[in-house]
């Protein structure tokens, strides 16, 4: 698949890249792509959630009532989880969330996005830029002239450029990240992909590599 190379004004710089099939044209595993965004999203959660059972309440330990003769459940401390304010049954406890997935199958899944994207025509393959001064009229510019206003955009770059970076930071549908940053769940979320014509190589290089 062959695409234009645009420059960050919009203007087409006249040349074009041609992208490889064993990146952005496989035949797409939607396992695999689901399989990666659940370890990312896995890997996000805290869990540091936390409930107090009954050995760790505070309170009297002392036997609330007698055994026997008031005509009531027996009862043995005023920390039971059947009381107001004791100890809950069986609540949460702090835990690892996150679990392993192999590294094809995590590359097999990267793949597998970056060539649906190539298959809708979400990708856009700009000439490297970098902005003088880290303003967001500079980034609202550039997606204003490339039609991507109020769209959910990824910039991919070869390396993170500081003032691009700042530039986007304030803008709530754009990120930008390095081309050995990418993963699925980020390419998943954003409607757009603009990755410049070094990051095209690199990325092809870390997901052709054995």
């Amino acid at each position: 698949m062959e695409l234009p190379v645009l420059k960050h004004t919009g203007e087409n710089t006249g040349r074009k890249i041609q992208l490889s099939q064993d990146v952005f044209g496989i035949e797409p595993n939607d396992h695999a792509i689901y399989l990666d965004v659940k370890q990312i999203l896995a890997n996000k959660r805290q869990g540091t959630h936390k409930a107090k059972e009954r050995g760790e309440i505070a309170g009297s330990t002392r036997k609330i009532k007698k055994q026997k003769g008031t005509g009531g459940a027996r009862a043995g401390s005023i920390k039971s989880p059947l009381f107001k304010g004791g100890g809950r049954v069986f609540g949460p406890r702090p835990k690892d969330h996150g679990f392993k997935l192999n590294k094809k199958v995590k590359r097999l899944a990267r793949k597998s996005t970056l060539s649906y994207k190539a298959r809708e025509q979400h990708i856009i393959i700009l000439e490297d830029f970098s902005f003088e001064s880290p303003k967001t009229k500079n980034y609202l510019q550039m997606l204003s002239t490339l039609n991507l206003g109020g769209q959910r955009t990824l910039l991919v770059l070869q390396a993170v450029e500081k003032n691009i970076v700042l530039a986007s930071r304030n803008l709530q549908k754009t990120k930008v990240i390095a081309s050995d940053q990418i993963n699925t769940y980020d390419l998943l979320n954003a409607k757009r992909l603009l990755i410049s014509e070094h990051a095209v190589e690199s990325i092809t290089k870390n997901l052709t590599q054995q």
